[in-house]
């Protein structure tokens, strides 16, 4: 089949999102397909573009990049689309209020392609930012994000979280379909060996709590910073380690971490890909995501692959993934004194810790896998092809 994905962005300093659609096309291209990806040349590059092949990337030049807004724009996202659109069975859509996707439904809808429609968890109007935020939303969702939703063949959601949120904006059940983000299970079959980022970072004799993802204020880090600095009050030998690239939250994280005085014992890496991320994993005692909202448990299933106990919040789908297989343990958003005494449990008891986790990987393993999950996304782009030629 010729598939193409679409997405404003495919930055190597990468999001969840990002990272699925690259395994998903690499992993749909080996197994015979035609995949393109439609995107912006946001921090983009040759040799990324070459690592990718032999998925084909049409990289329109922009000249607006507002990342807060999804707002990608080129002079070219137009013509290219009309060009190509008709040249491929099924279209993909990844995320939901984009320049990108408006483009795409009209010539997915002129041309006869049908699409389907993986919002990645941006569906919700708001987390708790400004009403401006939320009026910009509704305003894109009456003018173009209900007929997305309307016309897409399928939608897809990675957990009941999301299942619900598309049953919320009006999408019937048997239109909705749940499929797990797989995992590329074969990137975490050579583990770098212990001790590679703790000799780096020079980080002697402490336990590493460690944080990875972006630095955005929906990931909870003021959470679990102060939480932290409640264990670091009678716990000397812990050091908070945050692995990502700032998204605009950094600086306000700096002022709380100098305000609890915690400057010597938290670390900012920044972003770590590759062989660095698996190693910082790889030495952390525990991995904790505390999310004010999470679509999925990507981040702590790498930790679990790593060989690394997780502790995740209960609010969002990630807590849902997690509690789904009692891969690790939950807490309650914001409930500091809760996730201070969970940091310290699993400090103090790693055998339960170790258990529970490689209980986990073996079922990460066995039903998670890109293999298994590449044929229900096959199925899936089978299944809206014939109905549209019908």
């Amino acid at each position: 089949m010729r598939i193409l994905h679409i997405y404003n962005f495919l930055s190597p300093n990468t999001n969840g999102a990002i990272t699925l659609i690259r395994q998903l096309s690499r992993a749909l291209a080996r197994k015979g397909h035609e995949v393109g990806i439609f995107t912006s040349d946001f921090e983009m590059s040759k040799e990324y573009i070459d690592s990718l092949y032999p998925v084909k990337i049409y990289a329109h030049p922009s000249w607006l990049n507002l990342r807060g807004l999804y707002l990608y724009l080129s002079p070219s996202i137009i013509s290219e689309a009309k060009r190509i659109v008709k040249d491929f069975d099924v279209l993909h859509l990844h995320c939901f209020r984009s320049v990108q996707n408006i483009v795409m439904h009209h010539y997915a809808k002129k041309y006869g392609v049908p699409y389907v429609l993986d919002t990645h968890g941006s569906l919700p109007r708001t987390h708790g930012e400004s009403s401006f935020k939320w009026l910009l939303r509704w305003l894109f969702d009456v003018a173009f994000g209900y007929r997305l939703l309307r016309d897409a063949s399928k939608v897809i959601a990675e957990t009941e979280v999301g299942v619900n949120e598309y049953k919320e904006f009006g999408v019937n059940q048997d239109k909705i379909a749940l499929i797990p983000p797989p995992f590329p299970i074969e990137e975490f079959s050579q583990l770098p060996p212990l001790g590679l980022f703790r000799q780096k970072y020079n980080i002697k004799d402490k336990h590493i709590i460690m944080f990875l993802g972006r630095i955005h204020w929906i990931k909870g880090l003021d959470f679990l910073v102060e939480s932290f600095s409640q264990l670091a009050q009678y716990r000397s030998d812990t050091i908070l380690v945050i692995v990502g690239n700032d998204d605009g939250y950094k600086s306000n994280l700096d002022k709380l971490i100098d305000k609890l005085d915690l400057s010597d014992r938290v670390l900012f890496t920044g972003f770590l890909g590759g062989d660095e991320k698996l190693s910082a994993l790889v030495d952390a005692d525990v991995v904790v995501q505390t999310s004010v909202y999470e679509q999925g448990a990507w981040a702590p299933f790498e930790a679990i692959l790593c060989n690394t106990p997780i502790i995740v919040s209960n609010n969002s789908g990630a807590g849902e993934d997690v509690k789904k297989i009692d891969a690790g343990y939950l807490v309650g958003y914001n409930n500091k004194n809760q996730l201070r005494d969970m940091m310290q449990y699993v400090l103090d008891n790693p055998t339960e810790a170790q258990k529970k986790m490689q209980k986990a990987k073996e079922y990460i393993k066995s039903a998670l896998s890109l293999d298994k999950g590449i044929e229900k996304y096959e199925k899936l782009y089978k299944e809206v092809n014939e109905r549209c030629k019908k």
